[in-house]
Order: C-alpha cells, then sequence, then structure tokens
C-alpha cells in the first residue's frame, strides 16, 4: 500500500508540474507543488478557504510531509490565497482531471473488471450549465459576482472543465470556449436554453459529439414548430407518426413524479428550419408531472438532437442534466461555494474546481455516510483522507 502510494504521490508531481509557477524565482520560500497539495488535501478534510487550510496543515504537517516538501513549515493563508489567485485556472484544472484520470487508469488496471467494449458503446453524456459564486462580488458592486459554465459527465460525476463568463461577453461565448477545452468525441452535449445556438450545434457537430438542446422562446418559430407537431401526433397517435414515447412513474422527497418522454426524426416540414442546425436528426418533448399535498403542476419541454430517435437514451440523458443542478446544491451546502468571500477572480475559479473535483473523490467514495460526514471524517482520519485521495 505505502508503496502503491508513494507511486500516486509521483503522478501528483508530475502532473502538477504543468501549472506554471507565477512568482518571482528564487524568492519563494514554499514549493508551489507542496502548496497544491495541501489545499487539495484540506478541501476533502473539510477546510474552506484558506484560513481552514493553514490551520489543516499545521494540525497535519507530519502527514502531508510524507508526500511533499515543507522546509519552512505550513504556508500561511496569505501565501496560500495570494497562490490560488496567480496560477491559471486552465493549468490548474488540467492538472487535476490529469491527475484523477492516471489514478483511475491505475486501479482499472489493478482491479482488472471493466468490461472495456460494453463501457465504449455507451455515448457519455455531458450536462454543461451554468453557477454564480454569489460571495465573489465586491462591497463596491454587488452585481460582479462571478459566474461560471462548467461541463459535468453525469455518469462518472467528474467535472470536465469550467469557463468564467466574462463580464463583457456572455454565457454564450464562456459555452463556446468551454467546448474547445473539452474532448467531445462521442459524447452527448446536454444544454439549456442559452446554449442551443447554432454555432455551438456547429462545433460540438464538427468535432464529433452530439448534442440536446432544450428548445425555447429564444427561437421562437423552432419552439412553436416542434410544440405543435407534438400536439399533433398526440391527436392522431405517436406510433402512427414514427414516435418513440417512454413513461416513468416515481416518488421523490413526497412528491409523486410522471415523466412522459417522446422523441421522433425531424418531420419534412420542419427541415427548411432545422437544416441550419449542424446535426440535427430528431425532435423531443418531456412532460413532467409532479402532484404534492394534492396539487399538480405540469412542465413541458421541447428539444432539438442530433442523435437518432432512441427514447430511452433521449430519457436518460434529458433526466441526468439535472445531476448539475445536484452538483450546485452539493457546492452550497456541503463546501458553502455561495458563502465564499474568495473575491479575486482566478481564486474563485480555481476554488470552485478544487470542491469540484473533491465532490467526485467523495462520491466515487461507497462508504455510508453523507458527502459533509465523509469530509469531516477525513478531517479525523488521515487513513480516510489517503483512501480519498488516492483511490479515484
Amino acid at each position: 500500500m505505502e508503496t502503491a502510494m508513494l507511486s500516486q504521490i509521483d503522478v501528483f508531481h508530475d502532473c502538477f508540474d504543468q501549472v506554471e509557477d507565477p512568482r518571482v524565482p528564487g524568492r519563494t520560500t514554499h514549493p508551489l507543488n507542496s502548496i497544491l497539495f495541501l489545499v487539495v488535501a484540506a478541501t476533502i478534510a473539510d477546510a474552506d478557504g484558506p484560513e481552514e487550510i493553514e490551520c489543516f496543515g499545521n494540525e497535519r504537517l507530519d502527514w502531508l510531509s510524507r508526500f511533499a516538501d515543507f522546509p519552512h513549515g505550513i504556508p500561511s493563508h496569505d501565501t496560500i490565497g495570494r497562490v490560488l489567485s496567480l496560477i491559471k485556472p486552465e493549468q490548474f484544472q488540467q492538472a487535476l482531471l490529469d491527475w484523477h484520470t492516471q489514478l483511475c487508469q491505475q486501479y482499472r488496471d489493478a482491479e482488472d473488471k471493466l468490461d472495456r467494449d460494453e463501457e465504449q458503446s455507451l455515448p457519455i453524456h455531458v450536462a454543461i450549465d451554468g453557477k454564480t459564486a454569489r460571495g465573489s462580488y465586491t462591497n463596491a458592486e454587488k452585481s460582479n459576482a462571478i459566474h461560471f459554465v462548467s461541463a459535468w459527465a453525469s455518469k462518472h460525476g467528474v467535472t470536465l472543465g469550467q469557463t468564467e463568463v466574462d463580464s463583457k461577453t456572455n454565457e454564450i461565448t464562456a459555452i463556446d470556449e468551454l467546448l474547445d477545452f473539452i474532448d467531445v468525441r462521442g459524447t452527448i452535449i446536454t444544454l439549456d436554453a442559452i446554449g442551443a445556438q447554432k454555432s455551438i450545434a456547429e462545433k460540438i457537430h464538427r468535432n464529433g459529439g452530439d448534442y440536446i438542446f432544450a428548445i425555447k422562446d429564444n427561437h421562437p418559430k423552432l419552439a412553436n414548430a416542434i410544440r405543435e407537431h407534438f400536439e399533433l401526433v398526440h391527436e392522431e397517435g405517436l406510433k402512427a407518426n414514427g414516435v418513440k414515447s417512454k413513461k416513468t412513474v416515481g416518488k421523490k422527497s413526497g412528491r409523486q413524479e410522471e415523466r412522459f418522454y417522446a422523441v421522433c426524426p425531424i418531420p419534412p416540414e420542419m427541415k427548411a428550419m432545422t437544416d441550419l442546425w449542424a446535426g440535427a436528426t430528431s425532435i423531443g418533448q418531456a412532460i413532467t408531472q409532479t402532484e404534492r399535498n394534492g396539487e399538480c403542476h405540469v412542465e413541458v419541454r421541447y428539444f432539438l438532437l442530433s442523435r437518432p430517435a432512441r427514447v430511452g437514451e433521449f430519457a436518460i440523458s434529458v433526466r441526468s442534466h439535472w445531476s448539475v443542478e445536484s452538483m450546485h446544491w452539493v457546492l452550497d451546502v456541503v463546501f458553502h461555494d455561495d458563502a465564499s468571500r474568495i473575491r479575486t477572480k482566478n481564486a474563485t475559479a480555481n476554488f470552485t474546481f478544487i470542491r469540484r473535483y473533491v465532490t467526485t473523490l467523495l462520491k466515487q467514495d461507497t462508504t455510508k455516510r453523507s458527502l459533509k460526514q465523509k469530509r469531516k471524517k477525513a478531517g479525523w482520519n488521515t487513513d480516510f483522507l489517503e483512501k480519498l485521495m488516492f483511490s479515484a
């Protein structure tokens, strides 16, 4: 176990060597990789923000010194915050993802239980969505809280990347930049209505991916055409019009939920409209009926797909998109993300991505505890912390 762990920490340092040290050469007291290792370990162990990370480091210096060099002790919270505000978020994200990939590969090679052919035959679902770091505003201007767009691989529970929404641009531009960062080949990308853009469809299709776009009133003609078609086929009969459908019924949080999904090839009368969307082949409908305390709420959504009309795949992808909303809830409740008062752009981006990465580690662990409890246990028990860090 100790030998394997030493090998894994070598991988950590190899991956994080790609992060450029922005500090003046020859005037640094603490190695960059050591600071980054401290930050990752402390965040897993229930430390939120630079001050708590420093406290964790001072309490666990002996343990930390097994994996990284701390010749002058633990860096101050000012140093930790400054370093996280200076390093480039895209480099830090890539280092974390590379490390996680290497750990997963080592684990798979050791276990050798994965049916790789079956895994490769299934498209990877990636949900792209935005979140505002509400605590990142300055007192002078509360409207300038930092907003991020992130890509979330729902099946594996991994954040593939995130991009800041610049105040001078918009979320559409950030989505376009994020698609340059991630590999979309063989994936199904789901996006809310704001991301349903012809340019984004073209980029996903050109790079070998597929998309499922929510279509709303930002594309009124297309939205009306899809809605009218499904209203017609419901009257005439779904099967008679080549529509594949699926219905699920269940209970969640005291609510009775009934979900209906329908998908079909793009009808001929819509071709002139949908041909402007690269790769578009199908349209879809999702109806959610929720009943609680005698009150019934119905939501109807419409979609444009570049995938064939497979209702099971469509239903799973649409439902899985909401897992990214669950991630937002975890960040707020478990990591107090909205309450975080880290205001520097790079620091906010880097801490946000660390929290997403740590959430992945916590969810992959099968211990029967809540995510909050797992973080606390990692702070109390370094054996458990090592398990979380090195057993992806």
